[in-house]
């Protein structure tokens, strides 16, 4: 009898340890709002942590954007940042790193090395800024096939400086019949084709998360074989726009869903959306961001956007807007500098994932492949 009282107690004790104290058996994913930067925190089931770049640079959005990197680091039940992964030196990618760095421990900073492009604010950062941050941790520069220690996650890099992976990952490796069609566009010399890309697997679920990599370096990656494979969770790259997401690299890496880290006029273009919409296996595409660029012609419905604006507008045009040209007498993109939501992904080993809209509380789960 003392037995089964004791056996009792044990597993009502359990049964109300606070939610904290309950073992993780997830991937966790934040994708965070930084109007059209670039913010994603991975949390494993061990607790370790990887985030992939850090939004924008200008000293109001720097503090903006670490302030929201950290909301989501204290759901996520984080002490510190096990890994920063900057995808590449443009300035709304690693701009509020400075500002997240005093005020969590960032244990290891990896990158790809030297800016391959001049700009302003990556040098003076560079010169003046990240040295002092690497020195407080670790700082590593990768290469494609190379990997992330994450206890229970296989992270490998497939591109970094311009190269791309040149083995394909465990089960790839088949031909790819999106490259016969292919169109190059020019070669591009920025940062944006040096980004650090990542295939990320946990159990059955894969990921991939490419940066901004450009169209020719999606084929490089992807031609005359996919080297990625088949991808459950298409993190799309380059905040939706048609530069990168090409078919030779989308379709050929079937994404059951896609979620687009966009602003409300960065991304989403509709050659963009064409491509993405049109892929095959595609189940639902998330967006951070309504974007003016898409239009009602080409959004998804609001259940699946996070973010709206500080002063919403009265109607969304169906036609999209043209790409406002740059230049200083272009009018400011509509402002969101409120409270901002984040998607987040919980995956399982099995393959299933469960993406979740923090702003309206909409979830879907996704059965495994």
């Amino acid at each position: 009898m003392k037995a089964i009282s004791f056996l009792l107690a044990a597993l009502l004790s359990t049964a109300v340890l606070p939610a904290q104290a309950q073992p993780r058996t997830t991937l966790d994913i934040y994708v965070v709002d930084v109007e059209g930067g670039n913010a994603t925190l991975f949390v494993a089931p061990s607790g370790e942590s990887i985030l992939i770049d850090t939004g924008n640079v200008a000293p109001a959005a720097a503090k903006r954007d670490a302030g929201r990197i950290m909301d989501a680091v204290r759901d996520a039940r984080l002490t510190q940042i096990d890994h920063l992964i900057t995808t590449h030196w443009h300035a709304d990618h690693f701009g509020g790193m400075a500002e997240l760095a005093a005020q969590i421990p960032i244990k290891e900073f990896i990158d790809h090395g030297p800016t391959v492009q001049f700009q302003e604010p990556a040098d003076i950062f560079l010169r003046q800024v990240y040295p002092g941050l690497i020195a407080k941790g670790r700082h590593t520069v990768v290469k494609p096939g190379d990997r992330i220690a994450m206890t229970g996650v296989d992270w490998r890099i497939v591109s970094a400086a311009g190269n791309v992976l040149q083995t394909a990952l465990p089960g790839a490796g088949t031909a790819n019949p999106y490259c016969a069609a292919f169109k190059r566009q020019d070669d591009d010399p920025s940062e944006n084709a040096a980004s650090v890309g990542s295939v990320v697997t946990f159990g059955r679920f894969r990921l991939a998360h490419l940066g901004d990599l450009t169209v020719n370096k999606e084929f490089n990656l992807m031609c005359p074989m996919n080297r990625v494979g088949k991808i459950d969770l298409f993190m799309v790259s380059h905040h939706g726009q048609p530069i990168s997401n090409a078919e030779v690299l989308v379709h050929a890496i079937a994404p059951r869903v896609a979620i687009m880290n966009n602003g409300t006029r960065k991304g989403g273009q509709p050659d963009a959306m064409k491509i993405l919409h049109a892929s095959p296996g595609l189940e639902d595409l998330w967006q951070v961001h309504f974007s003016q660029l898409s239009g009602q012609e080409y959004t998804q419905p609001g259940m699946f956007i996070a973010n709206l604006l500080d002063a919403p507008l009265a109607a969304l045009p169906v036609q999209p807007i043209a790409q406002p040209q740059p230049g200083p007498n272009v009018p400011l993109p509509p402002q969101h500098n409120g409270h901002a939501y984040w998607i987040k992904i919980s995956a399982k080993n099995d393959g299933s994932f469960t993406v979740t809209n923090q702003r309206n509380g909409f979830a879907k789960t996704y059965a495994p492949r």
